[in-house]
């Protein structure tokens, strides 16, 4: 049986980071292609351009922001996807009212701490909330992500954060998945906590949850053998669809 590739597709400000820690644990049989958003200003605008240069038939695991893009790359083209596996991520659009301004206020002001003293100071402060409390004094960790963010500019963070902003609601495309799902995240994550998956999982009912302790919202990088474990359990399934 010929091995369909995974794609990996990134959050916020990410890159293949994100994904390279859990690599090792993957099965080596597994092929895979790494996203790049590169300029987009919208989720779908990131989902067009993952499909133009992706397989004829694949299947696709997103973090955080990229698990929004492969939302919208299922509402496209979903005949083409075997497999999704959802991380660390949403699917409601930004919340009316009150709420939804404060969203947007806490994303603004981060916006102006990279304009005005540059990406890396802004990543400073929005990692503080990203990882395992107990993992904030992991230098090798941290460095990984502030580097990281640092290889993009204030340019590209404004355009994904109007990505996020204007994101749609997509309660119906995971009441559409019929493919192998995962829906995975950190126990620690205070972003997308467990809740929120577990709201996600009333619409995918045959979906596999994993919760992978002792880890925040940068999962993949916390926890990568963990992540890679329930991977490659989902992708056995995939594989077959």
């Amino acid at each position: 049986m010929n091995t369909l590739p995974l794609l990996l597709v990134p959050g916020l400000m990410c890159d293949h980071t994100v994904w390279e820690p859990l690599l090792p644990h993957l099965e080596p049989s597994q092929k895979y292609q790494m996203v790049d958003h590169h300029l987009a200003n919208s989720l779908t605008q990131m989902a067009e351009q993952l499909l133009r240069h992706a397989p004829d038939r694949f299947v696709i695991a997103g973090h955080s922001m990229g698990g929004r893009v492969v939302l919208e790359a299922l509402r496209i083209a979903p005949q083409r996807i075997a497999g999704v596996a959802l991380m660390d991520t949403g699917y409601l659009a930004k919340l009316e009212g009150q709420s939804g301004e404060s969203e947007v206020a806490k994303r603004l002001a981060l916006l102006q701490i990279a304009q005005a003293q540059g990406v890396r100071a802004m990543a400073k402060e929005w990692v503080k909330g990203m990882v395992h409390p107990e993992r904030l004094q992991d230098g090798v960790l941290i460095d990984q992500i502030l580097d990281m963010f640092d290889r993009k500019n204030s340019d590209i963070f404004a355009r994904q954060l109007l990505a996020l902003i204007h994101r749609s609601d997509t309660t119906d495309v995971l009441k559409a998945i019929q493919v192998p799902c995962l829906i995975l995240c950190g126990q620690q994550d205070s972003w997308a906590p467990p809740s929120q998956h577990e709201e996600m999982m009333q619409y995918v009912p045959h979906a596999t949850m994993s919760v992978i302790t002792s880890a925040g919202h940068m999962v993949t990088m916390e926890k990568p053998q963990a992540v890679a474990e329930a991977m490659n359990n989902w992708l056995h399934f995939a594989q077959r669809s």
